[in-house]
């Protein structure tokens, strides 16, 4: 079959295309040969910045054009040769090569890859390709949520709202208040994400510069690595170890997203359950059906399929960062297969994030509904009351109300009832008075 979203076997390459596009200049096999070719390069050009052979400015640009014009045809060509070698990264090589031929600067040739393993490579690569798709597409992504639940939070922060503890009507809240909570959540989350570094590993076949330190005994190989990944590629260079990276900072980035999934899937059920109980009503669209059956439903479809997007995610998610960091003394491969899918993780996440954000326009306040369940609540300014005497030194307070209130339905009337008969000042039974579900909302 030809490449097409209603043939794809992943519903991230078929159903959700639209939404994880972006993505391919990533996570893709085009995007993996482009930042190999990118690594390649920049050492080539370092090489030769610390005077192991000279390249000229105008050479320096020709091989930073390879990588910046590198094109699918160039990427199939790769592919091609890799069916022969049977080795990705031996086929970027020679596709490097290639190009020195065209620039006649054949005479270098066997200064690419001098010294590497692929894992010199790979292990530059994807952290830099995990940098900037977390820099340029999921941060973003995230912080535009979190911004948006802002927005709403100030927009509805005055409006008061019953609150529900083990889904029993309990102290009100505001409806403001309660989005700021996910709005905290998710800073605090991003904050400590943002300590956590890029890191990669450069250092030959174990890790201890075997082949460079043998060619040049007397150069500091450490030194140069620390400086190539820190001041041309971006990463922190891992000082100690095998032939691969050790993937802890990678699984920790891992860890990192799916405590911030866990909470997008809270919000998730929370404004579920706001819909389910008419908080909310949701815009409608013309031609738009909400149900096969039943004319009149308008469903929280976006917030249940980011709740399950999310629950993808962070299963992916978790397996990749128990596994990555385990290998067979100095290096097994199945690091190698698991890496190809840290794409995966991350599309599930941005679909379910354009999800939410799409769920979250579609919201209309039912006010009317928020104010009904708080005047049929009437219970709840107990806690308010039973406080209050508690500080005029009101014997046995809580006693009192929870006789009362528990288990019965109590209205206005009752609970005015309840303070006329009080022992105490007029002042006070005025304040207790004043007290509603609908004023009793805190801070």
């Amino acid at each position: 079959m030809n490449n097409n979203p209603l043939t794809s076997i992943s519903p991230i390459d078929g159903r959700y295309a639209n939404a994880t596009k972006e993505l391919s200049n990533y996570f893709s096999e085009y995007a993996l040969i482009k930042y190999r070719l990118n690594v390649e390069v920049e050492y080539f050009i370092f090489l030769a910045e610390k005077k192991f052979f000279k390249l000229d400015a105008k050479q320096k640009q020709q091989l930073r054009e390879i990588v910046s014009s590198f094109s699918l045809e160039d990427a199939q060509q790769i592919k091609d040769t890799e069916k022969i070698t049977n080795h990705d990264v031996k086929a970027v090589e020679y596709f490097l090569k290639s190009k020195l031929d065209a620039l006649k600067i054949d005479y270098l040739k066997e200064w690419i890859h001098f010294g590497l393993t692929s894992q010199d490579i790979n292990n530059t690569a994807v952290p830099m390709i995990w940098k900037d798709a977390i820099e340029l597409e999921y941060l973003p992504a995230i912080l535009n949520l979190q911004q948006h639940l802002y927005k709403l939070a100030k927009e509805w922060a005055d409006v008061p709202m019953l609150a529900r503890t083990h889904g029993q009507p309990a102290s009100p809240t505001r409806l403001g208040k309660e989005l700021m909570v996910f709005v905290e959540r998710i800073e605090n989350q991003i904050q400590l994400f943002s300590y956590i570094p890029f890191s990669g590993k450069f250092g030959g076949a174990t890790g201890n510069f075997n082949a460079h330190h043998v060619a040049f005994p007397k150069y500091n190989w450490i030194k140069f690595a620390n400086e190539l990944l820190e001041d041309k590629l971006g990463l922190q260079r891992q000082q100690y170890t095998t032939q691969i990276e050790h993937y802890d900072t990678l699984a920790a980035h891992f860890d990192a997203i799916k405590r911030l999934n866990t909470i997008l899937i809270d919000l998730s059920k929370d404004i579920w359950s706001y819909v389910s109980v008419d908080y909310f009503k949701q815009k409608t669209k013309k031609g738009e059906v909400g149900s096969s059956a039943m004319p009149h439903k308008v469903n929280p479809i976006d917030f249940e399929n980011a709740e399950g997007n999310l629950g993808i995610a962070n299963a992916i998610l978790e397996h990749l960062s128990a596994k990555l960091p385990v290998s067979r003394l100095q290096r097994d491969l199945t690091d190698s297969t698991v890496l190809r899918n840290i794409g995966v993780p991350m599309a599930h996440t941005i679909i379910a994030i354009k999800s939410i954000e799409k769920g979250l326009e579609k919201l209309i306040l039912n006010e009317p509904k928020l104010k009904a369940d708080l005047e049929a609540n009437w219970a709840v300014v107990a806690e308010a009351i039973q406080t209050v005497l508690r500080r005029e030194n009101y014997p046995t307070p809580y006693e009192a109300l929870k006789e009362l209130t528990r288990g019965a339905v109590i209205d206005k009337k009752a609970i005015q009832q309840f303070i006329s008969k009080l022992k105490v000042s007029k002042v006070i039974k005025d304040e207790l008075k004043r007290i509603t579900p609908q004023n009793y909302v805190g801070m």
